[in-house]
This record gives structure tokens, C-alpha cells and sequence, in this order.
């Protein structure tokens, strides 16, 4: 027998008094984690070499779906990046502000349907919701090869939009039923590393596109090749990636079990399927979803500019344009390694360096920025090292989700909380592209400097985060103070409770 850890022995947990476990099926005040309890059978001890292979099984589960669904979520938004250098401007006849319409509009259809998605997301089994969206990616995107003029490209992709919208809250509700809170930044790192793939693959794709000679516009097979993939992945999707811990098809029961016991100490919950209005309230008044949300405003406003304008900028040091598309793939494998860094450190360090992390992880985008505003046109290879080098935000953005995932709980106010940053994103990637003046190409200087000051506002808002969570944490510490300081914890682990409700809650930063 090999030796346990000292946390390898799981005694048996008392059941919620807020929940009836005698109707497993009629969660409505506690997790639905509850009724897997319900059979009263206690879990005996563990083995740490088990707890390796089922976080391995969870891995296998969970990872390839996210990050292939990932990839092409950036491949399908950087599209008409590849149909702008592959002549769908002169087709359709765009002028430049339309183009930027283009780019921004698909997000207008995101905003508006970013909260009803969260709803849907909480009220439907995960895995075939996003299963569903990612299909209506692909299939409208295909259509957009359709478009004979600007108005039915806007419809199109207003449509696209909000397919999409419940992609990254998707993602991250995934990642916070599965994962314990330590474990989530890698796992958000590895499915968001994909996001690198995707350019890299979509620069490949495009270069390959390109080469076609068929009866068709280039852009139009972008259009529909990749659209085609998408809709493919989203069938697989619907079929294989699970729904819950709970409910998971190719998990034993006691892997169930076990999944969920991991998770006791999040204080967070695994799910719960009852919309609660109080937590709704609740979240419209907690100033962390409004950093969280101002968060996703300044870290896409530069977003919104670069993944639409990249391929222009890089055009604009004297690429031909097949080569501007094989171009992207550096920038791609440039941002996977920096999200891999920032998690790889993060995990390395002492708990709670999330922020430092962030905000190290930052600066290169800032220095990089700054040299595609001041170095001359004559400099092509050092504006294009600083151009790569603004791909290093996504990295920090990784580590704003996890903070994210690991500081809100009540799984109402989780969904909505998912929202209310990903309507900052949309924001920002609405507004980012009309800072890019076609009478400033190739330089873009207004677009340039509004990365800049993004930037700078992102770092403030991560450091008012990391010193708000720190002092709260210390107000927790000293009302729990004295002989009962962990009084509760497994009453509290899965009864639905936000992290305002919950004082065995800390958070994380």
C-alpha cells in the first residue's frame, strides 16, 4: 500500500441542511454536487497515486475540447483579418470606416446577447449548450461567403456575435467545476494557449487559402473552410465533452465522488440549475464585477485593434501579402509561451502573486506599443519585434479570468459576474477598432496610443484589486478570530452561497 498524504483519508461529510438530499433531483437551494451524497456511502481513504490519475482522466476530458473549441473561436474572429488582405474590401466594395464597422459590429451582437447566454448557460446542461453555439459559429460564419454587400455582411456577423457569446464564460464555468482554485490558472493558461495556436493555425490556413485558384474569391473559401471546421467541432462537441461532474457519463461513481471532493475547499460550488434573483442583486452591487468588467474593457480595447488591424500593420512594413499571413505565425507562438510562462510562474510562486503576475506580464505590451509609436518606418524588424511583443497581454488576461473563477461563488452570481466581463470585452473590441484611422495607416498612431493608455488604466485596476481582496481577507481573518476560526467549512462548501454570504470564503489575488 502506498503511503497517503495527509489529506489522502476523506472523512464523511455531514449532509447541507439547506438542501433536501432525500430529492437529489430538486436542487434548488444547494449544489447539485449534493446528490451525489445522497446515497449516504462515505468515501474511503484515497490513494494520492488515484487522485493523479483522476485529475489526469479530467484533463483528458476537459482540455482538448476547450482548446480546439479555443482555436478556432480566435481563427473565426480573425477571419475577416485574412478576407481584408485576400481582397473582400475591393468585392464588396468597403470603404475603411465600414470595414471597422465590420470588425466591431460582430461584437454589438456579443453585448447584446452576453447576459441571456450566462442565463441559458446556467438553466442548460454546459457541454451541449456550447456544443450548439460552436456549431452556429461555424454555420454563420459559412454564410458570411454569402454576403453580397456590407448590410448583409453586418447582419451576418451580428448573428456570428452572438453565437459566440457564450464562449468564454462557457469556458470558465467548465474550468471552476472541475478544478480546484489552485489548479485553474493552468488550466485556463492551457485551453487559452490556444488562442496563440489559432493565429499561428489561422496564418497557416490563411497562406494555404490563398494558394487555392478556384472559382471562388480567396476570401470566400476562408469563409467557408474554416467555418465548415468549426461547425464539424461543435458535433464533437455535443457528443463527448461532459456536462458536470455530477452527471459525467464516463466517470464511476466514485470518480464522481471524488471530483467533487476536491473541490470542497473552493467554497465555490460545483453548479446549481435555480436562477436566484438575490444573487443577481447581489452582483449588480459588488464593486469586484465592476473592476472585473472595467478589466475587460481595457484589456480589448487593444484587443479589438490589433486582431483586426494585425495583418494591416504587418502589410505596412513592406510584406507581400501572402507573407504578412505566414507573419502571424510567430506573433501566435509568441503568445501561447507567454501564457505559459505567466501560469507556469504563477503556479511557482507563493499563493497569492496572482496580481504581481498580471501586471508583470503587462509590461511587455507596453514596451512594445511604445516602439511601434516611436520607432521610424526605416526600423521594419525592430517595429515588428514590438509589434509581437503586444501579443504578451493575453497572458495577463489569463490570469484576470482565474482571479476571476476563483473569487466569486453562487453559481447565480457566477454566470452573471462571466457576463459582466465579457461585456467589458465587448466594449473594448467594439471600440478598439475605430482608434485605427485609415488615414494614419500603416502607422495607426491614435490606435497605438489607445493600447497604451488601456494598459496603464489595466495595471491600476489589477492593483486596487489585489489591495481591496488583501484587506478583506484580513477583516475575515479577525472576525473569525479565536478558537472557531474554520467553524462550518463543509456546511458552507456546497450550499450555494456567494463570497459575500460565505465568511469561510477567502479570496484569492
Amino acid at each position: 500500500m502506498a503511503a497517503q498524504s495527509p489529506k489522502s483519508h476523506i472523512p464523511k461529510r455531514p449532509p447541507l441542511h439547506l438542501e433536501d438530499i432525500q430529492h437529489p433531483t430538486k436542487v434548488s437551494h444547494g449544489d447539485t454536487a449534493l446528490a451525489l451524497f445522497a446515497d449516504g456511502i462515505e468515501l474511503e481513504s484515497v490513494e494520492p497515486t488515484e487522485l493523479k490519475r483522476l485529475v489526469r482522466k479530467i484533463d483528458w476530458n476537459i482540455l482538448p475540447f476547450l482548446s480546439i473549441c479555443y482555436a478556432f473561436y480566435y481563427i473565426d474572429k480573425t477571419t475577416l483579418s485574412y478576407a481584408a488582405i485576400f481582397g473582400i474590401k475591393e468585392d464588396l466594395g468597403l470603404s475603411g470606416e465600414q470595414y471597422s464597422w465590420l470588425s466591431s459590429v460582430f461584437y454589438f451582437g456579443f453585448l447584446v446577447w452576453a447576459l441571456p447566454t450566462n442565463l441559458l448557460l446556467q438553466r442548460f446542461p454546459v457541454g451541449k449548450y456550447l456544443g450548439i453555439n460552436i456549431f452556429l459559429w461555424g454555420f454563420f460564419l459559412m454564410l458570411q461567403a454569402t454576403a453580397k454587400n456590407f448590410t448583409q455582411l453586418t447582419v451576418l456577423r451580428v448573428i456570428s456575435g452572438a453565437a459566440e457569446a457564450c464562449s468564454d464564460p462557457g469556458f470558465m464555468l467548465v474550468t471552476s467545476m472541475w478544478y480546484t482554485r489552485r489548479q485553474q490558472p493552468i488550466r485556463i493558461g492551457l485551453w487559452y494557449t490556444a488562442n496563440g495556436a489559432g493565429i499561428a493555425l489561422g496564418g497557416l490556413l490563411g497562406y494555404g487559402i490563398g494558394q487555392i485558384r478556384g472559382s471562388l474569391s480567396s476570401w470566400k473559401y476562408e469563409f467557408l473552410i474554416i467555418g465548415a471546421l468549426c461547425a464539424v467541432w461543435g458535433i464533437f462537441i455535443v457528443m463527448f465533452l461532459p456536462d458536470s461532474p455530477v452527471t459525467a457519463r464516463t466517470f464511476s461513481p466514485r470518480e464522481r465522488k471524488l471530483t467533487v471532493e476536491r473541490l470542497r475547499d473552493n467554497q465555490t460550488g460545483v453548479e446549481n440549475k435555480t436562477l436566484k434573483p438575490a444573487q443577481v442583486l447581489e452582483a449588480l452591487l459588488d464593486w469586484k464585477v465592476w473592476v472585473f468588467l472595467l478589466l475587460g474593457l481595457s484589456g480589448n480595447i487593444p484587443n479589438g485593434g490589433i486582431s483586426n488591424f494585425g495583418t494591416l500593420i504587418i502589410q505596412g512594413f513592406g510584406f507581400s501579402t501572402l507573407v504578412t499571413a505566414l507573419m502571424q505565425i510567430p506573433y501566435g507562438v509568441f503568445i501561447s509561451t507567454m501564457i505559459l510562462i505567466s501560469v507556469y510562474v504563477n503556479d511557482r510562486l507563493p499563493p497569492n502573486n496572482r496580481c504581481f503576475v498580471a501586471i508583470m506580464f503587462l509590461i511587455p505590451n507596453v514596451a512594445g506599443a511604445f516602439g511601434l509609436c516611436f520607432l521610424p518606418e526605416a526600423s521594419r524588424v525592430g517595429r515588428l519585434i514590438c509589434y509581437y511583443l503586444t501579443g504578451s497581454y493575453n497572458a495577463s488576461f489569463v490570469l484576470i479570468l482565474s482571479i476571476l473563477t476563483a473569487n466569486i461563488a453562487g453559481h447565480t452570481k457566477k454566470v452573471i459576474t462571466n457576463a459582466m466581463i465579457f461585456l467589458g470585452v465587448c466594449a473594448g473590441n467594439i471600440a478598439g477598432p475605430f482608434f485605427y484611422r485609415s488615414d494614419q495607416a500603416p502607422r495607426y498612431t491614435l490606435g497605438i496610443w489607445s493600447m497604451i493608455v488601456s494598459n496603464f488604466i489595466e495595471i491600476a485596476l489589477i492593483i486596487l484589486l489585489r489591495v481591496v481582496l488583501a484587506w478583506e481577507n484580513r477583516r475575515r481573518d479577525a472576525l473569525q478570530s479565536g478558537d472557531r476560526p474554520d467553524l462550518g467549512r463543509d456546511q458552507t462548501a456546497f450550499s450555494n452561497l456567494t463570497d459575500k454570504q460565505n465568511l469561510n470564503f477567502r479570496y484569492v489575488y
